[in-house]
C-alpha cells in the first residue's frame, strides 16, 4: 500500500508540472494577473506534492529502537507544509492584483491562453478526485492534503477563468484583479483547514466521531464473557489508527482465556480499521470497582 500510494505522489508532481506549463504558457499569451497569480500557485503545488513525496519514504519506514511507533507521523508535517504554502501563494496572489487595480491592462491573446487555462483546470480537477479517493482508501493525510490543494487550485483556475473571460467579453479589465483577490481569500480559507487538520494529528487528537462509535460497536459485540470496557482511548499517525482501553474480565477467568478475548477482540479491531494497532489492559472485576468514574465504554 505504501508503495502505492508512493506512486500516487510521484505522479502528482508529475501532473503538477505539466499544469504549470499550461498556465505559465497562458500567462505569457494574455498578460493577466489572475493567470500570473495562479500560476505561482501551481509551483507551490509541485513543491507540495514533492514534500508529500518525501514524508511518504519518510513515513513508510518500519519502527526502530528510536521511533517504536514508526514514523507515519511524517505525513502530517508535510500536510502543514502545503497549508503554508497555500497561504504563502494567497498572499502573493493579493500583492499580484493589488498592483494591477491602478493600472488595468487588456489581454493580448486572449483566447488561446483561456483555452489552456480550462484545460488545467480540467487536467487538475480529474487527477485530484482520483488523488482524494486513494488518500481516503489508504488512510494517508499527505495524500488527502495534496488532494484538497489541488481541489483548492481548481477552485482559484476556475474563479480566474470567470473574471478573465468577463473581462475580455465585457472590457472590464478592473475584473481580472478582482477575482484574483476573490480566489486567494477561498485559497486562505482552505490553507487554515489543512494546518488545523494536520496540527490536530500532531497533537493526537481523537479519531472521528463515527469511527469511535464504530469501535465501541466492534468492542461490545466481541466481549464474549468479558464484563465491561472503559477508559477507550483513540488516535491517528498517518494511516494507521491506535486503540486503546481497559478490559474487565471476572477475577476467577483464567490468563489464557482472558488473552483469547484479547486477540478475538484485535483481530475484529483491524478488521473494522484495517492497520490498526490496539492495546487491551486486563484487569479483574475488583479492580474496576475502583475507579468507576473511569468508565468510558
Amino acid at each position: 500500500m505504501r508503495e502505492k500510494n508512493f506512486r500516487w505522489a510521484l505522479w502528482s508532481v508529475l501532473v503538477g508540472l505539466v499544469v504549470f506549463g499550461l498556465k505559465w504558457a497562458a500567462w505569457l499569451l494574455t498578460g493577466s494577473v489572475g493567470i500570473y497569480s495562479d500560476a505561482l500557485e501551481s509551483i507551490v503545488n509541485i513543491v507540495a506534492a514533492a514534500a508529500a513525496l518525501v514524508a511518504l519514504v519518510v513515513s513508510a519506514r518500519p519502527a526502530d529502537e528510536s521511533h517504536p511507533f514508526g514514523h507515519t507521523k511524517a505525513e502530517y508535517f508535510s500536510a502543514v507544509i502545503e497549508g503554508a504554502l497555500i497561504l504563502f501563494a494567497a498572499v502573493e496572489m493579493i500583492r499580484a492584483a493589488w498592483s494591477r487595480f491602478a493600472n488595468p491592462e487588456p489581454f493580448e491573446q486572449p483566447a488561446l491562453g483561456l483555452a489552456l487555462l480550462a484545460l488545467a483546470a480540467a487536467l487538475m480537477a480529474a487527477w485530484a478526485l482520483l488523488l482524494l479517493a486513494q488518500g481516503r482508501r489508504t488512510r494517508s493525510p499527505a495524500l488527502v492534503a495534496d488532494a484538497w490543494h489541488l481541489l483548492s487550485d481548481v477552485i482559484a483556475t476556475t474563479g480566474v477563468l470567470i473574471g478573465a473571460g468577463l473581462a475580455w467579453l465585457l472590457g472590464w479589465w478592473w475584473l481580472d484583479p478582482v477575482v484574483a483577490v476573490l480566489v486567494a481569500l477561498n485559497i486562505l480559507w482552505v490553507g487554515f483547514k489543512l494546518v488545523r487538520g494536520s496540527v490536530g494529528g500532531l497533537m493526537d487528537e481523537a479519531l472521528p466521531a463515527g469511527e469511535v462509535a464504530r469501535i465501541k460497536e466492534v468492542i461490545a459485540a466481541n466481549l464474549g464473557r468479558a464484563l465491561e470496557f472503559h477508559d477507550l482511548r483513540t488516535r491517528a499517525a498517518g494511516p494507521r489508527a491506535f486503540v486503546e482501553f481497559h478490559l474487565v474480565v471476572p477475577g476467577s477467568m483464567p490468563v489464557d482465556e482472558a488473552h483469547a478475548i484479547t486477540e478475538r477482540l484485535e483481530r475484529a479491531l483491524s478488521e473494522a480499521l484495517p492497520g490498526s494497532v490496539t492495546v487491551i489492559h486486563v484487569e479483574p472485576e475488583s479492580e474496576a470497582k475502583k475507579h468507576p468514574k473511569m468508565r468510558l465504554g
